[in-house]
């Protein structure tokens, strides 16, 4: 089996030991994206809304490095640190995924890095 490592300037440059995401065969497995610019590194400025969009543009370019894009997501993981957020999120994640609307999971956590609010995984395939 062989594992790609996927790494892009459209994201978020990996803070650890990890890669932004694995390519094996035709799956593409994203490492959690959080609302960070990626050409500064900075937070985004805003609420749980402008964090979820960020992320998933976060998403969409890694995804766009490995050969794939938001419409050929297969799973998704959110990690939210308010499960009140739980409606804003949603609003933006359905404007993203339009008329797709891939498997999901939304788990309540404590905290996230630098005062955060929302963290999105994703599994793929390629295009």
């Amino acid at each position: 089996m062989t594992l790609e490592k996927i790494a892009t300037d459209r994201a978020p440059k990996a803070i650890g030991p990890y890669s932004q995401a694995i390519r094996s065969g035709d799956l593409i497995f994203c490492a959690g994206q959080v609302g960070l610019d990626p050409a500064t590194g900075e937070a985004v400025q805003g609420d749980v809304k402008a964090q979820t969009a960020r992320i998933l543009d976060n998403l969409a370019g890694v995804l766009a490095a490995a050969g794939s894009d938001l419409a050929h997501v297969l799973k998704t993981t959110v990690f939210l640190t308010d499960m009140g957020d739980f409606a804003a999120m949603n609003e933006i994640y359905a404007q993203k995924f339009s008329d797709h609307r891939p498997a999901r999971s939304t788990i309540g956590i404590a905290a996230l890095p630098r005062g955060l609010r929302v963290e999105i995984e994703c599994i793929a395939t390629k295009r």
